[in-house]
């Protein structure tokens, strides 16, 4: 019987070792596995490459795994907000590696590898720094910089609800980066707010098929005000 359900996050988050790459979904704070992440600092496991869309906000989620001085390096779009005074103190004194990546280019990356492109040429970032020592290409009068598929060895994501055989919806904008950066990882480990028994989910409402999830936790959630809700 497949049941890919573990019992706790920490049980969810074992096996992240020391120097893995590993892509975390949500945009800002919405759709971010805050418990999954909480339970990677409790673990240990450091010299982390980190792929988000960007580098933190306030004192939780990857705000708090880059302030316990666990991050090497991290692949995102938006590293600066006003709250992000984190990774802006540890990239001013060198701690921390910053690969800055565009926004499109950065799902365009993560969805290649989950397809399986060897790369592709993207118009974004031609002419500027960011294509500094790339192979660019002109192609029916438009120029392109190639770019490689960002893959990684773990993916942690939030979902709203999964079956035991991992199928996942998400809920609204906490979708997001989660579909893309489950295909692109070795081991995609998801956070669910309910466990839906099989069949129990509409096939046509499926997102991420559970042939791209590997581990599910379940982690009840408050119901949302009626201002999220909206």
């Amino acid at each position: 019987m497949i049941d890919k359900g573990v019992p706790t996050p920490a049980a969810a988050v074992a096996g992240i070792f020391h120097g893995a790459s590993v892509m975390i979904g949500g945009f800002g704070t919405a759709g971010m596995p805050d418990q999954l992440i909480d339970a990677l600092i409790d673990q240990g496991a450091g010299d982390l490459t980190i792929i988000n869309n960007n580098a933190g906000n306030g004192e939780t989620g990857l705000a708090a795994l880059i302030a316990a001085g666990r991050v090497r390096k991290i692949i995102c779009s938006f590293p600066r907000q006003s709250d992000s005074h984190h990774f802006d103190a540890r990239y001013r004194a060198g701690d921390i590696e910053l690969e800055l990546v565009p926004q499109g280019n950065l799902a365009a990356r993560i969805h290649a590898a989950g397809s399986g492109l060897g790369a592709i040429f993207t118009p974004t970032g031609f002419g500027t720094l960011l294509a500094e020592g790339k192979e660019t290409r002109e192609i029916d009068g438009k120029n392109y910089v190639l770019e490689y598929p960002i893959h990684a060895d773990f993916a942690l994501i939030k979902a709203e609800a999964a079956d035991r055989w991992g199928n996942l919806v998400y809920r609204k904008t906490a979708r997001n980066f989660g579909p893309i950066m489950a295909m692109a990882a070795k081991c995609t480990i998801a956070q669910v707010a309910r466990i839906a028994p099989l069949g129990g989910i509409d096939p046509e409402t499926i997102v991420t098929p559970g042939i791209f999830v590997q581990r599910i936790v379940h982690i009840a959630s408050a119901a949302p005000s009626a201002a999220q809700a909206a």
